[in-house]
């Protein structure tokens, strides 16, 4: 099931744009234009919350006070405020992260997806996050935009190399040493089609993301 973000942001632009982002990366949102409405619209169906300190009515901190008395619901507090002594207030309130305005859209949803797994008790070392892919090492599962991501054994192992190695071309040779055990197993025809369909599974779960890039002659790595 999708996991339901509550945004509570009085800027209707602002709030559209993170209402776009959301369900783009298959997450649910329920929106809220102050601090009163919030209280009125959140329930046991809201996975977590992003807070605008700056609300008409009950300012942010009530807000922090009030929903953690009723749940402790993850938290990410959304503000230009960078004093630090205003951001450990909030911590002691009870929020759980905090971004500063204006944020990396990417950054944001990395938030979200880390406070998600910590709230469901999840260890951060056994789960791999690119964007809104997330992958289990230990149940061998993984999931895009909030979707199940259903692979075989080879394409889990293919996904996993990449997300371990974000920032590096993986080469056809090393995809075969660490994928296939060793070179001889597999050949360029072998792994083309299995990228193949990765990116299919991928694409069936987000349509509007590239995940996988073609290095020509080298190789694959993800796209930034």
């Amino acid at each position: 099931m999708n996991k339901t973000i509550l945004i509570i942001e009085d800027d209707a632009e602002i709030n559209d744009m993170l209402t776009l982002l959301l369900r783009k990366n298959g997450y649910c949102a329920v929106n809220a234009y102050s601090g009163t409405e919030a209280l009125l619209v959140y329930n046991d169906d809201i996975d977590l919350v992003l807070l605008d300190l700056m609300l008409p009515g009950k300012s942010g901190d009530e807000i922090i006070k009030e929903l953690k008395a009723r749940r402790s619901v993850p938290i990410i507090v959304m503000s230009a405020i960078h004093d630090v002594g205003k951001k450990v207030d909030l911590f002691a309130l009870g929020a759980d992260d905090y971004i500063t305005k204006p944020f990396d859209n990417a950054e944001l949803l990395a938030r979200i997806a880390a406070r998600l797994r910590q709230s469901s008790g999840v260890t951060g070392s056994d789960i791999i996050t690119y964007k809104n892919i997330q992958l289990d090492r230990i149940t061998m599962t993984a999931s895009c935009a909030g979707k199940e991501l259903p692979l075989a054994r080879l394409e889990f192992e293919l996904l996993k190399l990449l997300l371990e190695n974000p920032k590096r071309t993986c080469t056809k040779s090393f995809i075969y040493d660490r994928v296939w055990d060793y070179e001889n197993s597999a050949d360029d025809n072998t792994l083309n089609v299995h990228i193949s369909k990765l990116r299919k599974k991928l694409r069936e779960c987000n349509p509007d993301s590239d995940y996988i890039e073609t290095v020509w002659g080298v190789g694959y790595r993800l796209k930034k």
